[in-house]
């Protein structure tokens, strides 16, 4: 009797390893169509929390960095900066976190301080609020326009040419706040415009009956007052003497009128004025002409101003100073000469005490 051609063991030996074939082949579908994707998300998730993480904890800057980011930068150069100057960590995941974010056209150029340990959230809230270093430079009341422009041209972080000198009286003198880039031509004219918008506000609510009939009187007046007493709360009561004898009429007789007539806008005298200089006929001398100079003797404040659009009723005439820093008002001659003899001695002892 002759064997079987195909022996059962061998069957069985094939439909074995074809079920192990089709066994592997399920299970590689069932990699790509489920294992994969969850490998692949949870890769994907993995790096997510990973890179918000980053986003979000402190930085690595162990002191506030400032960085200066130029018009129209781009936010790969903005990361190159921040990573480059320490305060990221990761310049990449900064951008990955500003597209998120969608703040790729948000983020405003400027000169920014970044805190110590700022994370990269916090920095793109910066500088999309546009939080940038605000620089100042004050211009204290009663300079001359030439003395401002001296102080706008020594400034070192404006930047720019130094625009033609104001009229004299034109600028607010007060403290202006700038960042960096702003050019000198662009803070004189914010000075300007200050200016104009100030005494238009006030001439509108001027008190009535005013010796000054426009705003360039108005000005030149309250130029006078600011140079006259360095106290706020004589401002008022200068004012009104000068008022008064405006009303009468009756000349000025102010000294630093005489001070600028001598040496324009260059700033002060230096020395006492001389009895020739009194007398001698200038445009500004206010003893030898009668009414107000030509023009502002320096850039008056907001509180001269207000003093002289709106000055106390009194019937002062004369004020000398007091020997404090302050000034005694009086409102006769006779008073005033009294007050005159006062300083007068004061002065006297002044010298004793220096001699010795």
């Amino acid at each position: 009797m002759s064997e079987p051609t195909d022996k059962p063991e061998v069957n069985e030996t094939k439909e074995a390893a074809q079920t192990s074939s089709r066994g592997f082949f399920m299970k590689l579908v069932l990699w790509h169509l489920i294992g994969l994707p969850l490998f692949v998300g949870l890769l994907a998730g993995g790096f997510f929390l990973y890179g918000k993480w980053k986003y979000e904890t402190p930085g690595p800057a162990e002191k506030p960095v400032v960085v200066m980011l130029p018009k129209g930068i781009g936010v790969r150069d903005i990361a190159g900066r921040l990573e480059g100057a320490g305060a990221i960590s990761d310049e990449m995941i900064f951008r990955l976190g500003v597209r998120l974010e969608g703040a790729d056209a948000a983020l405003k150029a400027g000169e920014y301080e970044i805190p110590a340990q700022a994370s990269m959230a916090s920095i793109v809230g910066i500088l999309r609020a546009g939080k940038s270093i605000q620089h100042r430079i004050t211009l204290p009341e009663g300079l001359t326009s030439e003395q401002i422009m001296a102080i706008v041209a020594k400034d070192p972080v404006l930047k720019g040419k130094l625009p033609e000198t104001p009229p004299e009286g034109s600028l607010l003198p007060e403290t202006y706040s700038f960042t960096r880039g702003t050019t000198r031509a662009e803070i004189v004219a914010r000075m300007r415009e200050a200016h104009d918008k100030l005494i238009d506000k006030l001439w509108a609510g001027r008190a009535k009956d005013l010796p000054v009939k426009t705003k360039e009187e108005a000005v030149i007046l309250a130029s006078i007052v600011e140079k006259e007493t360095g106290l706020p709360e004589e401002r008022p009561l200068v004012a009104s003497v000068f008022t008064n004898r405006l009303k009468m009429p009756m000349r000025l007789q102010s000294d630093p009128t005489i001070i600028y007539g001598l040496v324009g806008g260059k700033g002060p005298l230096g020395r006492p004025l001389r009895r020739s200089e009194i007398a001698k006929a200038t445009p500004y001398n206010t003893y030898v002409i009668d009414g107000l100079p030509p023009t502002p003797i320096c850039n008056p404040g907001e509180a001269s101003l207000r003093a002289v659009l709106d000055p106390p009723e009194t019937k002062h005439l004369y004020f000398v100073a007091d020997g404090t820093g302050g000034h005694v008002f009086s409102d006769t001659l006779a008073q005033h000469r009294r007050n005159v003899a006062k300083w007068r001695k004061v002065e006297r002892e002044r010298r004793r005490k220096q001699g010795n």
